[in-house]
């Protein structure tokens, strides 16, 4: 369903005022179409699979991992990082690979930035393609901390035994316990297995059937410790949105083309999420794939992203 493997064209480290490097991939035609692909997470980092979701003889395909995820530099870190700091960077790529305007494509977190850099920037937004669709609400931050575990309860006793508890005291007392751990009060040791603890524990919600190599790839260093910590940064601060703001700002690009794809079964990102912006949003496509949940690496959502993006191209090139 994906397109084949392909290396990146260029790759470097760009240069940020307040210390951070932001590491990033310029992929396929130079001549293409520009897009741009936002990771979830936040946290999540970017991976060689996620060029394949472009027709790399029609798109110019700029990835790069948001702060503190990835390859970007310091890793791990929360200092400065704010989704207002990650537009800035967003934009300062643009400017920085010489693009006019580009197509967003983001899933999970990656679709809550999508929406909040494309109404800050609407003149550089060609259209988006969305995925698994949160946008950052506390109704959506609870369910996370609480909701999942009524699906998947044996899941969630390994995320609370991790922070030594036996059952869900609530969405925020579960946040400050998970904070409590990241910020080091219980040793460098259990701040680590708090990390595997959280990411393990959402990998195994990401898929609608078990995927364990799903699961042991969020596990790993090299994207626990980001994910996890970034997350619950984010989550402990809204997204660092006011109440509903990417609803009630869509009016600044409800003129441009977007394709919204959804898990019928996403336990990450529930549908009522998806549904609620194509209410606010009549004018996108909602795809909704009925044998999926939350990945992209799902077969039935890589088929739609791949259609997708292939929509894009045939009507960008107009």
């Amino acid at each position: 369903m994906l397109y084949p493997e392909i290396e990146p064209r260029e790759s470097g480290w760009m240069d940020r005022p307040d210390g951070h490097q932001i590491y990033w991939e310029d992929v396929g035609n130079p001549d293409g179409i520009a897009v741009i692909f936002l990771h979830g997470g936040p946290g999540a980092g970017i991976s060689p699979n996620h060029r394949q979701y472009f027709d790399p003889e029609k798109y110019r395909i700029i990835l790069f991992d948001q702060r503190g995820a990835g390859r970007s530099r310091p890793f791990g870190s929360l200092e400065n990082n704010t989704t207002q700091a990650l537009i800035g960077d967003i934009e300062a790529l643009r400017v920085d690979r010489g693009i006019e305007k580009w197509l967003v494509f983001g899933g999970s977190w990656g679709s809550t930035l999508a929406l909040a850099y494309g109404q800050a920037c609407p003149d550089r937004a060609l259209g988006f393609v969305l995925r698994g669709i949160f946008l950052c609400r506390p109704s959506e931050i609870e369910w996370f901390m609480t909701g999942m575990g009524n699906f998947l309860p044996d899941a969630q006793e390994q995320f609370l035994a991790a922070v030594g508890l036996a059952k869900n005291p609530g969405a925020q007392a579960l946040l400050d316990v998970y904070g409590d751990y990241f910020a080091g009060k219980h040793g460098a040791d259990a701040a680590s297995l708090a990390a595997r603890a959280w990411s393990g524990y959402e990998a195994r919600c990401c898929t609608l059937l078990p995927d364990e190599s799903f699961v042991e790839g969020f596990e790993g260093d090299g994207v626990a410790l980001a994910l996890a910590r970034l997350e619950h940064h984010y989550f402990v601060n809204l997204g660092f949105f006011r109440d509903n703001q990417l609803l009630e700002d869509l009016h600044k690009i409800r003129h441009l083309p977007a394709i919204i794809i959804q898990g019928r079964y996403d336990l990450v990102c529930p549908p009522v999420s998806a549904f609620d912006l194509a209410r606010a949003w009549p004018e996108a496509e909602m795809v909704i794939v009925d044998d999926a949940g939350h990945a992209s690496s799902e077969p039935g959502i890589a088929r739609e992203l791949v259609r997708a993006t292939d929509l894009f191209a045939a009507k960008l090139a107009q």
